[in-house]
């Protein structure tokens, strides 16, 4: 009896207690610089944050991922936005994903998820694959494939998404 209610104290509690990021699933991934991240981790302050999977093979993710590098700082500037990169390169490749980040000249984080285990998880098929996520790290948009101009859309989102944040930050 004892223990029963103990499981269901416990059971309560979690319940109550839930992380608002469960759209995000919790995956162990490294790091450029051979760091262990947990993607549960993925935060921006409240700012919305882009995960975007890409693979060095893909010519339209890095030409992707270029655009969008282009503009970086416009976009924080603006929106506070986030970009996080994930590299879905197997082990033998993903050596050559730091040399590729550094001569791009891309400003953003990048995980490298070689086992793809965070591509599985996030039920990635084809790339490249963004993910928007609000403020408190709900998905709220997603889009697969580029083309030339794409990022702009991707952009408009973003600006939605800050202002959906602060149209609820003023309502509440």
């Amino acid at each position: 009896m004892i223990v029963f209610l103990i499981f269901q104290g416990v059971f309560v509690f979690s319940q109550g207690t839930e992380d608002i990021r469960s759209d995000i699933p919790a995956v162990f991934l490294k790091t450029l610089d051979g760091k262990t991240f947990n993607t549960a981790q993925i935060e921006n302050k409240g700012n919305p944050v882009i995960i975007s999977f890409f693979a060095l093979w893909c010519t339209p993710c890095l030409r992707e991922l270029s655009a969008i590098s282009e503009v970086y700082e416009d976009w924080v500037d603006e929106t506070g936005v986030k970009v996080i990169a994930v590299s879905i390169d197997d082990a033998r490749s993903s050596a050559r994903v730091l040399p590729t980040v550094r001569g791009r000249g891309w400003n953003f984080e990048v995980l490298l998820d070689p086992n793809g285990d965070f591509k599985r998880a996030m039920n990635v098929n084809l790339i490249p694959h963004n993910f928007l996520l609000d403020g408190n790290g709900k998905i709220i948009w997603q889009h697969t494939s580029f083309s030339e101009g794409s990022q702009h859309q991707l952009f408009e989102m973003v600006k939605m998404a800050k202002a959906d944040k602060i149209l609820n930050k003023v309502t509440k």
